[in-house]
């Protein structure tokens, strides 16, 4: 499976979450990520967050983590021109990620059983795998546009 296209977080279509807290530009209380394809068919990022979204003192919170780890693999699906939600999502907390040094978020598709992606993040900081993640996601179910009952 390769990428279709070379564009950091952009489909040939409407935007499916123009305001996300991960990677909208737009969204000033966000993290604002900019996720770029490799060549390798995964995309990834580098960072940097700050006290505001720290958990224990000089760590970055668990929630963000996750976050950062759902929205890297959201993207990892964008630019294989797949819309998809989360369905499952396994994050296997290694060692703590401390907020200041820059850190990096990669994400790959592993198993395409279409309509459901298997997608496997690291998140590394000092050289260092500091979390691993397994998500399944599942191609565009009828949420979109709808409102939940």
């Amino acid at each position: 499976m390769t990428i279709k296209s070379k564009q950091p977080c952009v489909l040939d279509k409407v935007w499916p979450h123009p305001n996300c807290f991960v990677c909208s530009q737009t969204n000033k209380q966000g993290l604002q990520l900019e996720f770029t394809p490799s060549d390798d068919d995964s995309v990834g990022c580098s960072f940097c967050c700050g006290e505001p979204f720290e958990g224990y003192p000089g760590v970055l919170h668990g929630g963000i983590v996750s976050s950062i780890i759902d929205g890297a693999m959201t993207n990892c699906l964008f630019a294989h021109d797949i819309v998809a939600v989360t369905a499952e999502l396994n994050v296997r907390f290694r060692s703590p990620v401390a907020i200041g040094p820059m850190t990096t978020v990669r994400a790959k598709i592993i198993r395409n059983d279409s309509p459901l992606y298997v997608v496997e993040a690291k998140l590394t900081q000092a050289g260092k795998v500091r979390v691993t993640a397994i998500g399944k996601f599942l191609e565009k179910p009828d949420v979109f546009g709808s409102t939940a009952q």
